[in-house]
């Protein structure tokens, strides 16, 4: 049986990935939650509905903790003991440390750390997971196959995650920040605001489908569509003069530097 302990967006986008990928049937997922009518969601989809974290870590062989970080604490005290093999927790909760859950649950309870990003809403995430002291690969292949039925995974040690969260779990949001500055320009010449926003998503998504299906580099990709003399090479010299790579990169690095941050309390 497949748990969760919080029943938010992300968990239910990775309960429903989870069903309709096969790895795991309606009947044999339940879920605890502060607010009911997340249950309810749940319940719809044909999960089971527990009154605890304490009663979801007890009916499930996997518990993903899928809470708010600050809220880990509390929520970890009550599984203090209860998760032992063949029991797995998988934790989604940003900056929150295989040691520090370990040391909360007790010696030998296997954890594996996962940071998704926000795309795995529509099947289309990138995770990657990070496996605890006591967690195996068997139980790495476990957690993989969930977080897969929602888009992609990769396992990387856990010193990585940093990483991670500053260029995928952060980076849906540079994706949308430059999408803002294209909708901006394209007013700012005249376009109707919507029409510009249309472009620009449109832009977006088809360039983004593009990458995914072609084996060249981003780098490549982008020197296909600069025609020496043309628009794109005028804008990408004026973006190179200011240095925005360069910016976009110390960006991404103070991402990870906050996320270590983070994770050390501060």
């Amino acid at each position: 049986m497949l748990g969760f302990v919080g029943a938010g967006n992300m968990a239910e986008a990775i309960c429903r990935g989870a069903i309709s990928g096969g790895v795991v049937e309606a009947g044999s997922v339940i879920a605890c939650d502060v607010m009911p009518q997340r249950l309810l969601i749940f319940e719809a989809l044909g999960a089971l509905k527990a009154e605890s974290a304490r009663e979801v870590s007890e009916r499930a062989e996997t518990i993903i903790l899928a809470v708010k970080p600050q809220n880990a604490a509390d929520v970890l005290g009550e599984l203090a003991g209860l998760v032992k093999p063949p029991k797995l927790l998988v934790s989604i909760c940003a900056g929150v440390t295989t040691a520090t859950i370990e040391a909360a649950l007790g010696e030998g309870s296997p954890v594996v750390r996962v940071m998704p990003n926000t795309p795995l809403l529509v099947g289309k995430g990138m995770s990657a997971l990070a496996a605890g002291r006591w967690a195996t690969a068997a139980d790495l292949d476990r957690a993989r196959a969930i977080f897969a039925a929602v888009g992609d995974a990769v396992v990387l040690d856990e010193a990585d995650i940093d990483a991670v969260t500053a260029v995928s779990g952060s980076g849906p949001a540079y994706f949308f920040y430059l999408v803002e500055a294209m909708t901006e320009a394209g007013v700012a010449e005249g376009l109707d605001p919507e029409v510009a926003a249309r472009l620009a998503r449109r832009t977006a998504e088809g360039a983004g489908e593009l990458l995914a299906a072609s084996q060249d580099a981003a780098e490549e990709l982008r020197r296909r569509v600069t025609s020496p003399g043309g628009t794109t090479q005028a804008a990408v010299e004026l973006m190179d003069r200011n240095g925005v790579k360069e910016s976009l990169v110390r960006a991404v690095r103070r991402a990870a530097e906050r996320s270590r941050e983070l994770g050390r309390g501060g």
